[in-house]
């Protein structure tokens, strides 16, 4: 499990839950139905993250990763069959439940494969790495949204593309810049092109921190224009941004790797506290109206 890192499924198991919570109409899903979902679409992002780690051996080593394959802990070919099970398992759950479900799975798994694997290896590259993560997180916006049945929006919904196209972009633009960062070594061993290693450390530090900045405040302003229904989302990813841009600053790259994964680190916590910010007012309304969420 520690492989495929538990605190990048909660992120997963989070979008997907605020999938099916935002927009969703006066009916909630199913809640059998919800939970199946949710363990069907963690079972793909678990091949997705396992997978990654059979493939990314070494240069996790070279970056002195404590994953368990990485520390010779986990056997490369043992994580393998483990990985392929859990597609075939959320291959099968995707078909029982129907729908939109079965072609979301499948795209995600595919996704998956090529980012990590071969002929594409997509991972090489930062641009390849920011498309795929902001796909990942839209595909599992919508998969939690499908999970009520014909995974078509009731009209005038707009609560859930405007944080699902915001919290994605926070994913694969600051979440790649800040993943990079400690892992220059490593990626020029592999013969990754990824913007760190192609254009030094400094200029993905300040990359990094227009990004994070910009991207905050244009959600602050369009939610402030638009009046959206997102909850504390805003400050939340304003607060963040604050965090990052000074962490990236202050993790020195003479320092260990833990200080340097430092702005990683704030990133994830940003997207837990993103996530929490917009699920809490649609539990507390389900609770206040009698209804479980």
């Amino acid at each position: 499990m520690t492989e495929a890192r538990p605190s990048v499924l909660a992120i997963f198991f989070l979008r997907f839950v605020a999938g099916a919570a935002l927009d969703a109409g006066p009916e909630p899903a199913d809640p059998l139905r919800l939970a199946f979902g949710a363990l069907v679409w963690q079972c793909a992002i678990f091949f997705v993250y396992l997978f990654n780690g059979v493939m990314d051996v070494r240069e996790d080593r070279v970056n002195g990763s404590r994953r368990p394959i990485a520390r010779g802990d986990l056997d490369a070919d043992v994580a393998l069959i483990v990985s392929v099970i859990a597609a075939a398992l959320a291959l099968l759950g995707a078909l029982l439940l129907g729908g939109p479900t079965i072609w979301l799975v499948t795209a995600v798994l595919v996704l998956g494969y090529l980012y990590s694997g071969p002929p594409l290896y997509l991972k090489r590259w930062s641009s390849a790495t920011v498309v795929v993560g902001g796909v990942a997180g839209l595909l599992t916006y919508y998969a939690g949204f499908a999970v009520h049945g014909d995974g078509l929006p009731p009209r005038g919904s707009v609560a859930l593309p405007a944080f699902a196209v915001a919290a994605a972009l926070w994913m694969g633009l600051v979440g790649t810049l800040t993943k990079d960062l400690p892992d220059i070594a490593g990626d020029t061993a592999a013969g990754r092109a990824t913007l760190a290693v192609s254009h030094g450390e400094f200029a993905v530090r300040v990359m990094m921190s227009g990004v994070a900045a910009a991207l905050a405040l244009t959600f602050a302003v369009l939610t402030w224009i638009f009046e959206l229904p997102v909850g504390g989302a805003p400050l939340a990813m304003l607060a963040g941004a604050v965090i990052v841009v000074v962490l990236t600053h202050t993790s020195l790259s003479r320092g260990t790797r833990a200080r340097r994964r430092r702005p990683y680190r704030a990133f994830m916590a940003t997207q837990y506290a993103l996530h929490l910010a917009v699920l809490l007012p649609v539990v507390s309304q389900f609770l206040l109206s009698g209804r479980a969420p």
